[in-house]
């Protein structure tokens, strides 16, 4: 069964929706409201005050004390999907799952089936949730004081930093702005050929935590190795600080139509990612 998308929080340029599909009830979708809107300092600051207002509305409403970000750059889900949530459309989403202790059936166990046999978080559960996720949202993405529109707090040089060595520099007119430093490595056990973690320099502990020009050099490292790498597109994921230790990562698979291993599934058996992840 496919259910519609339900429109909880309409921001400037993002939204937070229920997926058509959501598999479970803590399954959120950040979707981009105009597709044609670029990845600047303003889309970014958007972004975050999307996603940080999501984080606080499921841990509101569900009890949700970690999230976990699926999102794909270059790529749509093929076939089973196994892994990662099914393609709903072009324009660019990011699927953020709230865990909480009681929940009935994890991400997960969903994602391991087949896109075609996973079951949708049943609809009395949604409309039980939807409507003080929505208050919760709203109530959440209030603008705090003493925080700029761009984002970042008052007095505070959001650009400073050291020159970065992986993401290049911002497209448009922030082209002469230099990004934060963005540091890259393959884990010690990769899942797949194409496996790389980002991750800022600065030290950060949770996503909530991220700057906008934070967000831009992440997305511009993943470009370079989209460009550089002999991939079509990545799977990516970023787990909860609380699941790494602490430390913000986010993880590029390299996907391919032809790859023989879906490196989603050999990501799930990696000792590096706890289990707790999904």
């Amino acid at each position: 069964m496919q259910l519609s998308r339900r429109l909880l929080f309409g921001s400037a340029i993002w939204e937070v929706t229920r997926p058509r599909t959501p598999l479970t009830a803590g399954h959120l979708m950040i979707r981009l409201s105009d597709p044609a809107m670029a990845l600047d300092n303003r889309s970014a600051a958007d972004w975050l005050r999307c996603h940080n207002a999501a984080r606080a509305a499921l841990a509101d409403v569900l009890g949700a004390r970690t999230c976990t970000l699926l999102f794909a750059h270059r790529w749509h889900a093929l076939g089973a999907s196994i892994g990662e949530p099914a393609a709903e459309s072009s324009t660019p989403t990011f699927h953020l799952f709230g865990r909480w202790e009681g929940e009935p059936v994890t991400p997960a166990e969903q994602l391991a089936l087949p896109a075609q046999r996973r079951q949708p978080a049943p609809e009395q559960d949604l409309d039980k949730y939807d409507a003080g996720l929505r208050t919760a949202l709203l109530e959440a993405a209030r603008p705090a004081a003493g925080w700029t529109a761009a984002g970042a707090p008052d007095g505070t040089d959001s650009e400073a930093g050291a020159p970065d060595r992986e993401a290049g520099r911002a497209a448009g007119p922030e082209a002469a702005v230099p990004l934060p430093a963005i540091r890259s490595w393959t884990p010690s056990v990769p899942a797949g050929t194409h496996h790389t973690v980002l991750a800022p320099e600065r030290t950060i502990g949770s996503v909530e935590e991220v700057t906008p020009p934070e967000l831009l050099a992440l997305a511009a490292a993943l470009e370079a190795l989209a460009l550089r790498q002999a991939v079509t597109g990545h799977s990516s994921i970023v787990p909860d600080t609380a699941v790494t230790g602490g430390r913000l990562e986010l993880h590029a698979l390299g996907r391919s139509a032809g790859e023989s291993v879906n490196p989603f599934e050999m990501l799930l058996r990696s000792p590096e990612i706890s289990p707790a992840l999904l």
